[in-house]
């Protein structure tokens, strides 16, 4: 799964990142969408992109190039 990126980095430390920094960079929202195009995420993992969607929908989260 995620060959195509280094794997040094699962959805939930990323979730953890991302919240604790306020921004989701364009590397993170390719290193998720990616992840959601392989669809070998547990429920957990789709559950933590669900909330970083919604995080973003709500201005919680900034998105950052």
């Amino acid at each position: 799964m995620l060959s195509a990126f280094n794997q040094t980095i699962s959805i939930t430390e990323l979730f953890s990142q991302v919240y604790s920094v306020g921004r989701i960079t364009k590397n993170d929202r390719q290193y998720l969408q990616y992840a959601l195009l392989e669809g070998c995420l547990s429920e957990e993992e789709i559950s933590l992109i669900d909330r970083l969607i919604y995080a973003v929908r709500r201005g919680w989260l900034q998105m950052t190039d």
